[in-house]
């Protein structure tokens, strides 16, 4: 039986899990999330992506992004040289959308500060 072993990153307690790779049965963890986590790292892994990108401000060059949702594990570096190349116009508001459906993932790159000028 191979199992794949992994510390959970769901919550604070950092639970150390076992997931058999064929079964997908979770052990070592302390709720039901873990679980759940354990399953989707093995199947599909996602995560959630903050960062950067530039603006044509003057003073301030950079507003802090974020995704609408989980992306592929696999495509983060991908996007991320996608994000390289956006310039955020001013004003910007906590919330506006600054890039649709990134890299065909159904996921929105979102300003999560807002910037007058």
């Amino acid at each position: 039986m191979a199992t794949r072993e992994m510390i959970c990153i769901v919550c604070p307690v950092g639970c150390h899990l076992s997931v058999d790779e064929k079964t997908l049965e979770v052990t070592g963890n302390r709720c039901p999330r873990g679980e759940k986590y354990g399953k989707k790292e093995l199947t599909n892994p996602t995560r959630m992506l903050t960062s950067t990108v530039k603006t044509n401000a003057k003073i301030q060059r950079r507003i802090s992004i974020k995704t609408s949702d989980e992306i592929p594990k696999g495509k983060i570096f991908a996007i991320m040289d996608v994000l390289n190349d956006i310039e955020a116009k001013v004003p910007v508001k906590a919330g506006d959308v600054l890039l649709k459906n990134v890299l065909d993932t159904g996921v929105d790159i979102i300003a999560t500060t807002s910037l007058e000028h």
